[in-house]
């Protein structure tokens, strides 16, 4: 099959609305034969029964959201066996990082999170159709994200770049990813 040893998978994560979504499209699209994984639509697939994630989350809100990160690197690595570079992004904090890291199986592995200022992503926020923030705020995600989350691969202040810059950014930078013991670290 053409392009099994250029298969990888990129997991972009960062608060909401750091422009995920947005940045793992430009990259895929980058990319002469890839798929973007959105981790959200394994928590929306849950109807009955879902518990989302609150700042104090029950127990079961958290093995919901360890299920939908077990689910999405199934999928990202599901496509890198079929020889795509999978683009997986999702809101992935504390914790959890490492926990999504350890369920990715395919080498290489690169972790990218876009971390732009707090202010900034109030801005776009502000600007969007979809409204990402009710139970938390913007200043809850970033002090989640820059005071609990371990520094893992490539971290990019994104404030003040365009799309197209931080894909060019991701491509020019990032690093391979082996695992939570051997992690490149800003």
């Amino acid at each position: 099959m053409s392009g099994l040893d250029d298969a990888a998978i990129y997991l972009l994560t960062g608060i909401q609305a750091a422009g995920k979504s947005t940045v793992a499209q430009a990259l895929a699209e980058r990319l002469p034969r890839s798929a973007h994984v959105r981790g959200d639509v394994f928590r929306r697939f849950v109807v009955g029964g879902r518990e989302e994630m609150t700042p104090d989350p029950s127990p079961e809100a958290l093995a919901q959201l360890r299920l939908r990160h077990r689910l999405a690197a199934q999928a990202a690595d599901a496509y890198a066996a079929a020889g795509f570079t999978a683009v997986l992004q999702d809101v992935v904090l504390g914790e959890m990082l490492p926990y999504l890291i350890e369920q990715i199986h395919t080498d290489p592995l690169y972790v990218v999170v876009l971390a732009p200022r707090p202010d900034v992503v109030e801005r776009r926020e502000a600007g969007r159709d979809k409204k990402a923030y009710g139970t938390f705020t913007v200043a809850d995600l970033d002090t989640g994200l820059r005071g609990g989350t371990a520094r893992i691969g490539l971290w990019l202040d994104t404030s003040d770049l365009t799309v197209a810059e931080t894909a060019d950014e991701i491509l020019a930078r990032a690093e391979p990813v082996r695992s939570t013991r051997d992690c490149s670290r800003d």
